[in-house]
């Protein structure tokens, strides 16, 4: 399942009332369920582990007269103080991709800061240099990165997760938001650790994904630390399921994975990519949004859930209506 046509009005347009009232699809190879994401927990065996990721949301697009400048991340230590940056164009309240751009070319930034950029990455992405602290401005200057499906600006709070590091942690973020956790409450975390079901942290910034293009992964900041590894590893020995909420967590886990199938804590810089060839063997499950069509996401929801109940799951999610993108539905897939 990796090419279908997703019509405009199954597109998420705004937050539910509440973050936790979407809906659950949920797959094993047993069969397809259709629930609200408040049932969760009673999916959930004691001894399960779900493994989510504390990345916080930047405040990581900023507005110009006629571009938006979106900040993906910053560039492995080679390039030291450099960013990866997408130039969009305005149009109204919407973006697209904007072609232009020269090597050398700086844009005055709000604020007095400028923006210089030292040369393309991808045909879409540049490496561009911003002459002060990039976390720091983003906070006062930034606004969250929004695509043309949601009809206006929401605060960042709307585009944080309730994993999520503090905002003041000055240390990094994502430029857009881990959208696998946001469903979640205090009150369901609670639920479900009163099940049995343990919660475990790792971080993946992860950076611009544009709806526009399917590209794979580039370089990502991760941290999988020591205390994670070790509970992925007892909960894999003792029978337990460990299910990653979000994708950015299988790639993490993915990555700090050694031969011996045990995880090692783990930190710096993936560019790992989850293929069906290549398998999983740290998660037994992920829970996830739904992936445009195409993208090279799917690839990795086919090597935990396989071609046919993917299949099955995307055919029953059109056919149910469920939403997309960030503020959208989520999929269980259970191996």
């Amino acid at each position: 399942m990796r090419d279908f046509t997703l019509p405009p009005a199954l597109e998420a347009h705004e937050p539910p009332a509440r973050r936790d009232r979407i809906r659950l699809l949920a797959a094993t190879r047993d069969g397809v369920t259709h629930r609200p994401f408040t049932s969760l927990p009673e999916l959930m065996r004691p001894g399960d582990l779900l493994v989510v990721n504390t990345s916080p949301t930047l405040p990581a697009a900023v507005r110009l007269a006629r571009l938006s400048l979106h900040f993906s991340g910053p560039l492995p230590e080679e390039t030291p103080g450099a960013w990866l940056v997408e130039l969009r164009l305005r149009e109204g309240a919407a973006t697209v991709p904007y072609a232009g751009g020269r090597c050398g070319e700086w844009f005055p930034l709000p604020g007095g800061a400028t923006l210089t950029l030292l040369g393309r990455q991808t045909p879409r992405l540049w490496r561009a240099r911003l002459d002060t602290d990039v976390v720091p401005y983003l906070r006062r200057h930034g606004v969250p990165i929004r695509y043309g499906y949601v009809g206006r600006d929401w605060p960042l709070s709307a585009y944080q997760t309730v994993f999520g590091r503090s905002e003041d942690d000055l240390a990094g973020g994502s430029a857009e938001m881990p959208s696998a956790g946001r469903p979640f409450t205090p009150e369901l975390v609670t639920r479900l650790v009163t099940r049995g079901v343990q919660v475990a942290p790792i971080t993946l910034h992860t950076g611009v994904a544009s709806p526009e293009k399917d590209e794979p992964p580039y370089p990502e900041r991760y941290d999988v630390p020591a205390p994670t590894a070790r509970l992925v590893n007892h909960v894999r020995w003792e029978g337990g399921r460990v299910i990653a909420v979000g994708t950015t967590v299988v790639r993490a886990l993915e990555t700090a994975v050694a031969d011996d199938g045990f995880v090692r804590p783990s930190h710096g810089w993936t560019s790992h990519v989850v293929t069906p060839e290549r398998g999983v063997r740290a998660v037994d499950g992920l829970l996830t949004g739904l992936h445009e069509p195409r993208s090279s996401h799917l690839r990795m929801l086919t090597a935990v859930a396989g071609d046919e109940l993917l299949e099955r799951v995307y055919e029953e999610a059109l056919a149910r209506e469920y939403r997309w993108h960030e503020f959208g539905d989520v999929n269980l897939l259970l191996r």
